[in-house]
């Protein structure tokens, strides 16, 4: 070393001669673990955890309400939920199952029967079934009487019943003696969009009416629905606004995102998590692309730009949690890379006697492969078990019996009036001058014909374009009626602004007992809708005072 620095070599030479004396097989096996490191950690893998536990797979873990029926009677029977969730050991990573269900998947061959279902406003939606009697020799329709159970599946963003995951749980359900029907949303599933409105994350309506068809349809026949991703956060949502009121006997949620807003920030943190923000992009911008024509007509991109945080938050199905009346399970996996764990809401779920929250430490998004060749779905499995025990039990949920909204002047402005831009539920609609349901479009193709009833459906999407349709007639009403009060009598005026009221005040007493809104906003409907009136009558009243002044002059 002292001639070396006698010779002048400076210390960086001195560590580069040294380096160089290094076996070059020792830097390729210190390259390959810095990589296995990296790899392991960006890709969330848990293989060396699995080792160490034997292979034995991470419990399942149970939030329920202390006191829940629903989990004493109906989960502690399954096996599934009690045990424990290995994954597919060349696919322990919530990343590596996520993209292997979305490349392949392993789905199961079959084909669907397709029913296509035009809804009040004239879009369409792709019912895909699969019934139980497609596994034997059988006629392949359900009868009106039928008691065998059927459910009601909704997938996730820009999915369909093509999905391998859907596949997966259609095939199961129908294997074990259950008719299902996947509900595609609009424009999905090679279905064209047939009105100005497109679907969202919130958007419970279609559900709603769909599920209304079926128990129309088949009065007889125990009712389930499964949701899977954004599909869970909407039929989460619909349950949580029906309450007591809907024939669902019982449901389950897949992978549910919870609360959009947290789930925004959540896929926009990490570069992981971006490349699936990318990925979700790209199939949206497949879906905007299909509709261009319909989208460029009627896309206001500054509009929605501004109020991207208040869709966010009005179409999460977290803060619905509380109203659930029905009998539902959820599964979630704590390595979601979509759905994070930090949106569900543990305390709302434990609150609710009717919720059993399972969650496992491994997963992905909608996976849950098993076994070493990965043909099965975990989840698909707990379901299964989960909707049999229910469906075996004596706890299915009934519908209440619900008063029938009257008909008057009030429904029918409310029924005919334009859309509007943002509505109080997530739905974002073009404005129109008509109404729901005015194109004489039949309401069913190839299954059925008769018409779905759309009492509430109808009126809930259109509530808040009736206020505005309200103003714009509160604008004008002070000439019409004046000009009318010179041709008829004060006792007719008096008998006919009795006529008109009656209904609206009826109208108004029923829609706060099924709506449950603020006292405020129903004087606000009062106010607007009876303005016109009240100016009729105040100039009928004086008109004779004013008469004899002018007369004079």
């Amino acid at each position: 070393m002292s001639e070396a620095v006698a010779e002048g070599e400076s210390a960086v030479e001195l560590l580069l001669r040294a380096a160089a004396m290094v076996p070059a097989e020792r830097y390729a096996l210190a390259a390959i673990i810095v990589a296995f490191v990296f790899l392991y950690r960006f890709l969330e893998l848990h293989v060396i955890g699995d080792i160490l536990r034997g292979f034995r797979g991470g419990r399942v873990e149970l939030t329920f309400h202390p006191a829940s029926e629903i989990y004493h009677r109906v989960a502690s029977r399954c096996r599934l939920l009690h045990g424990r969730y290995l994954a597919t050991p060349w696919l322990a990573s919530p990343h590596l199952q996520t993209l292997f269900l979305g490349i392949h998947g392993m789905p199961p061959s079959f084909t669907y029967k397709r029913q296509l279902y035009t809804v009040c406003d004239g879009g369409t939606i792709a019912l895909d079934w699969l019934l139980a009697s497609d596994f034997e020799v059988a006629d392949g329709f359900i009868s009106e009487d039928a008691s065998t159970p059927l459910v009601v599946v909704v997938p996730g963003l820009t999915s369909d019943s093509s999905a391998a995951y859907a596949k997966h749980l259609v095939y199961s359900m129908a294997s074990k003696g259950w008719n299902v029907v996947v509900s595609n949303h609009r424009g999905l599933g090679g279905v064209s969009i047939t009105s100005d409105c497109f679907y969202n994350g919130g958007w419970t309506e279609d559900v709603r009416e769909v599920i209304k068809y079926l128990h129309h349809r088949y009065p007889k026949t125990p009712l389930f629905c499964i949701g899977t991703s954004i599909g869970a956060n909407i039929v989460v949502k619909y349950l949580g606004e029906e309450g007591e009121n809907t024939p669902v006997a019982g449901a389950v949620s897949i992978c549910s995102p919870w609360d959009l807003l947290i789930g925004d920030r959540f896929i926009s943190r990490k570069l992981v998590q971006r490349i699936y923000d990318k990925a979700l992009a790209i199939g949206l911008k497949g879906y905007a692309k299909l509709h261009q024509p319909v989208l460029a007509r009627l896309a206001n991109w500054e509009g929605i730009r501004k109020t991207v945080d208040t869709y966010y938050r009005r179409c999460s199905s977290a803060s619905y949690v509380g109203n659930v009346s029905v009998p539902l399970l959820c599964i979630s996996a704590l390595d979601d890379p979509l759905c994070t764990r930090e949106a569900i809401p543990w305390d709302e779920c434990r609150a609710n006697k009717n919720i059993v929250l399972a969650t496992t430490p491994n997963g992905g998004h909608l996976a849950f492969f098993q076994g070493l060749t990965a043909r099965r779905l975990w989840w698909v499995g707990a379901t299964s078990e989960f909707l049999s025990a229910l469906h075996d039990s004596s706890y299915m949920h009934r519908q209440k019996a619900n008063d029938h909204v009257l008909h008057s002047s009030l429904e029918s402005s409310i029924d005919k009036s334009p859309y509007v831009n943002l509505m109080e539920d997530g739905m974002v609609a073009a404005v129109t001058e008509d109404g729901p349901g005015n194109d004489g479009s039949p309401l069913n193709h190839a299954v059925d014909e008769e018409q779905l009833s759309n009492e509430v459906g109808g009126r809930r999407q259109n509530v808040v374009s009736a206020l505005n349709h309200n103003e714009k007639a509160s604008g004008v009403g002070n000439e019409c009626p004046a000009a009318a009060t010179k041709q008829q009598g004060d006792d007719v005026h008096s008998n006919k602004l009795h006529e008109i009221i009656a209904p609206v005040k009826r109208s108004i007493n029923q829609l706060t007992r099924y709506q449950g809104r603020s006292v405020w906003l129903l004087a606000y409907i009062a106010f607007v809708t009876s303005w016109p009136l009240l100016g009729s009558l105040a100039f009928i009243t004086f008109r004779k005072k004013f008469r004899n002044p002018l007369r004079a002059k």
